[in-house]
């Protein structure tokens, strides 16, 4: 008697087992399951960037293969200007082929910082995140967990809706005041994606995107200048000069947090240009740059644009560079 008492109460216990209510914990197990057992993936989406109270949309493709190879294009809306961020077993590449020019990277892209348009790297956030928020809301299932930019402090936190199928809708990013910053909107996720042998090589994806008629010189219309100026910072001198691809405006500021800004204008090259870089890339505003400890890199509307200092932080580097509206916001 005694036995069959246990017996009804061990499968007493699996039923409620069976029957509790499926929650975060087991979202995050099979998200885990169906991410880190992958392949290859292939998403779209449109990802929207603020700055300085301007809204930047991009139309994102995302391809990714095992073991560790990403392409990621991003193509403004405004002016179609393109850059992809290409991994592979060489290394990490910026591309800009409307001037057939591509920054090289030894990077830890993008195991570094939090994306918020690679699922791996979302997982990350969602499982390293001990006191992450979670909800059922008009069926769909809404994450809130802390964010890892370390070049942007700024951004704290963000707020990951996917459906009752585990796949990701809306990624929101905001800021210490609790303000969006960025936003990717997921269109298509194909999770069974596969790949020819040379769609992850820098030659391929060169030779497929970039612009083969004769590009013209770019021109420097107006002096772009920064709107933001560490304290006791001021403009001290102003030079122009000509170069074999136009001209180059030289800015250099003065006081406590010395800087230099350079603005120079470019033309296609006619082979490939690969340019080995310090630091990583990073995104801001309309164009992917390129960060190092004491300059950020970046290119937009076909102009080149460079901020130098051994005094400011990586912070204030980009703090500079993205006070520099360079493009408008609408056609």
């Amino acid at each position: 008697m005694k036995k069959i008492l246990i017996l009804f109460v061990m499968i007493g216990s699996l039923f409620l087992v069976g029957c509790g209510k499926y929650g975060e914990k087991d979202i995050i197990k099979d998200l885990s399951k169906k991410i880190d057992n992958i392949k290859g993936y292939h998403l779209n989406g449109i990802l929207e960037i603020v700055n300085n109270e301007e809204s930047y949309l991009y139309d994102v493709d995302v391809s990714y293969e095992k073991q560790d190879k990403y392409r990621v294009s991003l193509k403004n809306q405004t002016n179609n200007h393109e850059q992809i961020i290409l991994k592979n077993e060489e290394a990490v590449y910026v591309l800009t082929p409307s001037l057939n020019k591509s920054f090289k990277f030894q990077s830890q892209w993008p195991y570094n910082n939090s994306q918020i348009y690679l699922l791996q790297t979302i997982l990350t956030d969602l499982k390293n995140e001990k006191d992450r928020s979670f909800e059922v809301k008009d069926n769909n299932y809404i994450f809130e967990t802390q964010v890892n930019y370390s070049n942007n402090p700024d951004l704290v936190k963000q707020k990951i809706t996917m459906d009752k199928k585990l796949k990701f809708k809306v990624i929101e990013i905001y800021n210490k005041d609790d303000v969006m910053q960025m936003k990717m909107e997921f269109k298509d996720i194909d999770m069974k994606a596969s790949f020819d042998d040379d769609y992850f090589t820098l030659k391929e994806n060169m030779n497929n995107i970039s612009n083969t008629s004769d590009m013209e010189t770019s021109k420097i219309e107006d002096t772009i200048y920064p709107m933001y100026l560490p304290t006791n910072t001021h403009l001290e001198s102003q030079d122009k000069v000509t170069t074999e691809t136009g001209e180059r405006v030289i800015l250099t500021f003065n006081g406590d947090k010395p800087f230099m800004l350079v603005q120079e204008s470019s033309a296609q090259s006619k082979e490939l240009l690969t340019v080995p870089m310090y630091g990583e890339p990073y995104m801001f505003a309309d164009t992917v740059a390129a960060l190092s400890d004491n300059s950020v890199t970046w290119i937009s509307n076909d102009i080149e644009y460079y901020v130098v200092s051994d005094v400011l932080s990586k912070e204030e580097l980009v703090n500079v560079a993205k006070s520099i509206s360079t493009i408008p916001v609408s056609k």
